[in-house]
């Protein structure tokens, strides 16, 4: 497969910042070729609507989440300890573009809203034979979420991300355990 134009990812870059940062309201096209440092017929060239654009962020979550289930499957201590140690967020490019996904699913985008459902499934389906009975499985995907949104919680009284090392393992053998029972 080729790779895409180098400006093509340049204005996907963009607007998937903008979503992140600003929201789907704000990452408008001139906000977007601004951003990308092109010309608004540089960024029409490659995307011809903000529809275009979005399409374009969902192609590159569906690749990244390929690249992850291919990491999952072929990761030496499993699947589940594989998934679990990646929800926490290190804003790498397969987390810029989940939360790029979420804000065009909050401004109302029911594509963007399939898409994210969509990964989940495939996710759980990367699991499933390491988890297959309902229970065992809705813990290693809550576990999962709770990892993911405790990264937004760091401050205050709120005790933070669960840290790599010790106890993030300790929580991957308790989980693994307890799918086990």
């Amino acid at each position: 497969m080729s790779r895409p134009p180098l400006a093509r990812e340049k204005v996907l870059d963009a607007f998937e910042a903008l979503l992140v940062e600003e929201g789907a309201r704000a990452a408008t096209m001139d906000a977007t070729a601004k951003a990308a440092g092109v010309s608004k017929g540089g960024l029409l060239y490659h995307f011809a609507s903000k529809d275009a654009l979005a399409a374009g962020i969902m192609e590159r979550l569906v690749r990244l989440v390929d690249e992850d289930v291919a990491g999952m499957a072929s990761a030496p201590d499993g699947p589940v300890a594989h998934f679990l140690r990646t929800s926490v967020m290190e804003n790498d490019p397969l987390d810029r573009v989940i939360l790029a996904t979420a804000r065009l699913a909050q401004g109302g985008s029911a594509q963007a809203a399939d898409a994210l459902r969509d990964i989940r499934e495939r996710w759980a389906a990367a699991i499933r034979p390491s988890a297959p009975e309902g229970a065992a499985l809705d813990l290693v995907m809550l576990v999962s979420d709770g990892l993911y949104f405790n990264n937004s919680l760091a401050g205050g009284n709120i005790p933070g991300p669960v840290p790599r090392g010790p106890a993030m393992e300790a929580l991957i053998a308790l989980v693994e355990r307890a799918i086990r029972s």
